[in-house]
């Protein structure tokens, strides 16, 4: 910068004629900003609809046991119901070896295009568990998480381009036939995280919802999910006024972000594993009593919230 006091006249007289000259001439045009993007939200009305997807799945497709056509109605199901809102989606149909023989998954997969190259991975998983009984529901333990996810597939999709590309991922085969092995359970995250992997995609994070349904929610984030993640679910949490209702849980869960947590991505597992007749039981897991009146609109709101908050701040 000048420092005018200390300049000779004739430079001073240079000076003013310079900045006059500047100043009653035409301005450079400003630089147009875009306004920045209304921050995600999910509302009440939204929350209904997941409620709605929750109970198509349960009452059109029980059971859903991977590897039977069950759950490929399931996939299909889901499939349909992305359709409809315009989400463009499609079923990866492999198979895998299990205790059981060689068995067929459909795993279903939406995406969301944005703007850059990084990608946001929001997964569920669908089939229920096997040997429980002919009627049973898994309303929570998979319906919960399932209707949930369609309905934030269709909100991130009408929402517009966002700076992250969106992979919306509901799982097959998550459940063990009969104990969780290399070739028993998570049939379908190994796959998908395989895939990503394989094609090199940038994912700033992997986010599993399951078991959010609960009337009496409390959702806990295991030790094995990344350290950073963690921590947002909880800023996102308090955001939106929903911290009393989430916690950091010291012991391991296995799930569907495992898959990816082994593959080197960043992934978090959002999960209720308190699913019982009182606080501390977990006696309506893989039972019959896993059923749609245990549920709540209201925990599927909270749920919501978190995860497009959580999305907001990636």
């Amino acid at each position: 910068m000048c420092n005018l006091k200390k300049m000779k006249p004739a430079l001073w007289a240079c000076c003013v004629l310079s900045f006059t000259l500047v100043g009653c001439g035409d301005r450079p045009p400003a630089t147009e900003t875009a306004p920045p993007r209304p921050a995600l939200t999910f509302t009440a009305a939204q929350a209904s609809n997941a409620f709605a997807h929750v109970t198509g799945l349960v009452e059109t497709c029980t059971p859903r046991d991977a590897g039977t056509p069950g759950a490929e109605k399931a996939a299909h199901w889901i499939h349909d119901r992305l359709a409809e809102r315009n989400v463009d989606v499609r079923i990866d149909r492999f198979t895998d070896p299990t205790p059981r023989g060689t068995k067929p998954f459909f795993n279903v997969l939406a995406t969301i295009p944005g703007t850059g190259d990084g990608w946001i991975i929001l997964l569920s998983h669908f089939d229920t568990m096997s040997g429980i009984g002919k009627g049973f529901q898994g309303a929570n333990d998979s319906g919960s998480s399932t209707g949930l996810l369609i309905e934030l597939a269709a909100i991130l999709r009408a929402a517009g381009p966002l700076p992250h590309n969106i992979l919306c991922g509901f799982m097959d085969g998550e459940e063990c036939m009969l104990a969780y092995s290399d070739r028993d359970g998570f049939h379908g995250s190994r796959r998908l995280a395989k895939q990503i992997k394989a094609e090199g995609r940038d994912v700033k994070a992997v986010i599993l919802m399951d078991m959010v349904g609960d009337r009496d929610l409390k959702l806990t984030v295991p030790r094995n999910s990344t350290a950073a993640l963690r921590l947002l679910a909880l800023k996102a949490a308090e955001a939106t006024g929903d911290r009393a209702r989430i916690g950091l849980f010291d012991g391991i869960i296995y799930d569907d972000h495992q898959a990816f947590l082994d593959l080197g991505f960043p992934a978090v597992n959002l999960i209720d594993f308190e699913f019982g007749s009182r606080p501390g039981l977990n006696d309506y897991w893989h039972t019959p009593e896993d059923t749609l009146d245990k549920l709540s609109v209201d925990s599927l709101l909270t749920t919501g919230r978190i995860v497009l908050e959580m999305i907001n701040r990636l």
